[in-house]
């Protein structure tokens, strides 16, 4: 991959939580291995899509890479610069080139402001704008993500869930960013509704030249909006790949797991596929066992599985994979 195309490398990123006991004097008595040595880049402009069973650390990785939670371990780059070195003022006046879409718009946004207080707040930690500019800045995001600019003085209780979906969007594109996080931006929404939020989405890209981290369960739409995905399993990545490789060819199995359960709306391939239902659930990332952190639900786990990790290896151009196996 060429280096100036990159504008996010995570190296062997870890985040570890302790677990305490005790009240006044409290004892560490174990750790929470949220993200596990995870490692990847995002080019300029693309959307690399991040998928999983809730739990497997998804959510973590996205706030550890734009330092909401400082790394355990572990390296991220943002155009080129160490985010996990920076701290303080330096740190700040990278943050708006990185913005975040969270899951709940019904949690997200602050019910005793207005709408144009919620959009202003990063123009005004940032210096961006004041005033009459900073009401004008509004009025033009509100447009942007297709709601009327004469809704800036209601306040969020007022509007609907996609509404304020949009209202997160028009605060994440406040700073001006290059990166944006979007933390399964769809799934507190109708079906109906969906849709015009990831097109929404799309067209910003396009408009704007924005790169995504897109975090989701929704396989089906992942495949519609990512350019490339990642498969995550109990805090480490086990496939990524193109987006058609890895849903034509998944060779990790607990991808293949995954990929069984996405609807299709022909009912003669659905009678015809084989569907891959796993044993038992994933294990607490506090008590993580050595080898392969899949082996005691995979369907193909053999002898070594279970003592040796795998090799995080290319199979082919572009696709990864860490399994046995494969």
């Amino acid at each position: 991959m060429n280096e100036s195309q990159t504008l996010v490398q995570v190296k062997g990123l870890k985040k570890y939580f302790p677990i305490t006991q005790g009240i006044i004097f409290q004892r560490e008595i174990g750790t929470i291995k949220a993200v596990d040595d995870v490692s990847f880049e995002i080019k300029k402009g693309e959307t690399l899509g991040l998928v999983g069973e809730s739990g497997c650390g998804k959510t973590t990785t996205g706030r550890t890479l734009i330092q909401l939670y400082r790394p355990t371990a572990g390296e991220v780059f943002f155009d080129g610069i160490n985010l996990v070195q920076t701290q303080g003022k330096e740190l700040r006046a990278l943050r708006k080139h990185m913005q975040m879409i969270f899951q709940d718009p019904y949690a997200s946004l602050n019910p005793r402001w207005t709408i144009s207080r919620i959009i202003t707040e990063p123009l005004r930690v940032h210096n961006i704008a004041q005033g009459k500019k900073s009401m004008d800045k509004v009025a033009e995001l509100l447009e942007l993500v297709q709601l009327n600019a004469n809704y800036m003085n209601r306040f969020p209780h007022e509007f609907s869930g996609g509404q304020r979906q949009r209202v997160g969007i028009a605060r994440a594109l406040a700073s001006m960013p290059k990166f944006i996080i979007c933390d399964e931006p769809i799934s507190a929404l109708d079906v109906s509704i969906q849709a015009q939020i990831v097109n929404l989405l799309e067209d910003l890209q396009e408009q704007l030249g924005l790169t995504y981290l897109f975090i989701a369960h929704d396989l089906s739409m992942v495949r519609h909006i990512c350019d490339r995905v990642a498969v995550m399993y109990l805090g480490v990545i086990v496939e990524l790949a193109e987006r058609d490789e890895l849903y034509d060819n998944p060779l990790h199995p607990y991808t293949q797991a995954l990929l069984s359960a996405v609807p299709i709306p022909d009912p003669r391939v659905t009678r015809a596929r084989k569907r891959i239902i796993l044993e038992g659930a994933p294990p607490s990332p506090e008590n993580i066992s050595a080898g392969c952190r899949f082996h005691p639900r995979c369907p193909n786990a053999k002898e070594g599985c279970e003592s040796e990790t795998p090799q995080w290896r290319e199979v082919k151009p572009g696709h990864w994979v860490s399994c046995h196996d494969c």
